[in-house]
């Protein structure tokens, strides 16, 4: 089982499926109390099916207005206090970047980009007052390099790693460690039907490891840098892609 994260509560967001459930699963499994998040109805029955009790899943739109605040303020309702936020939730809009609509570029800054910054920011102010807290954010290999057809996906991760850097430095001396995570693809149920036959075969040739991540080991990351064990760490963008970003 390795970490024990008993007594604290974890907020993550996408947690109703994919990375984000796999990642409420696996400190569930240590002990911790999740408020799951997401737009999907679907999060209930999510958080009911995780190990442990008194878990709590919040339907929530993340990009309208006030919504992080609101969610903070559920969350205190509901477990008293915030350990640790984990921002999972994103989307993934493709495009060559001179067919790439309006709505597409907006969709995905405000989801990957802005959202996780209003949830870090609503969390932060209870983190920082407490004087401990760990805010983990999914990136992706894609805040490194360049993807066809990925602009407004590699903007927003950039994005993220850049904001992931400010706070750190802003929240280190008031307890607050704040770092990202950044796979490459990852086979969630979504993943592999997405990254099916010869295009997945291609892509495995470009991963020096020769196979794509697996949730458990994103969860894993996640989980050693909200842990004790990483509190010097803070302001990092670790990669966990199998070498593809190295070469």
């Amino acid at each position: 089982m390795g970490q024990d994260f008993s007594g604290k509560v974890a907020i993550i967001t996408g947690a109703a499926s994919g990375i984000g459930n796999s990642v409420a699963a696996y400190f569930a499994e240590r002990g911790a109390r999740i408020i799951g998040v997401d737009l999907s109805d679907s999060i209930t029955a999510a958080m009911a099916d995780l190990p442990g009790d008194g878990h709590h899943g919040i339907t929530k739109d993340l990009t309208a207005e006030g919504a992080a605040p609101q969610v903070i303020d559920e969350a205190l309702r509901a477990a008293g206090t915030v350990d640790i936020l984990v921002n999972s939730a994103g989307v993934v809009l493709l495009d060559s970047a001179l067919d790439l609509s309006d709505m597409m570029w907006d969709s995905t800054i405000s989801v990957n980009l802005s959202a996780s910054f209003k949830m870090a920011q609503a969390a932060g102010r209870v983190m920082t007052d407490k004087g401990h807290g760990r805010i983990i954010n999914l990136a992706s290999q894609a805040s490194v390099i360049g993807l066809d057809q990925h602009v407004a996906y590699c903007a927003s991760k950039a994005g993220l790693v850049g904001m992931t850097k400010v706070l750190s430095m802003e929240w280190a001396p008031r307890g607050v460690t704040v770092n990202a995570v950044s796979p490459t693809v990852v086979e969630t149920p979504l993943g592999k039907k997405a990254w099916a036959g010869d295009k997945g075969d291609a892509m495995k040739k470009l991963i020096p490891v020769g196979r794509f991540a697996q949730p458990e080991e994103v969860a894993a990351l996640i989980a050693y840098l909200a842990g004790d064990e990483a509190a010097m760490i803070t302001g990092e963008n670790i990669l966990i892609d199998g070498g593809y970003s190295s070469i």
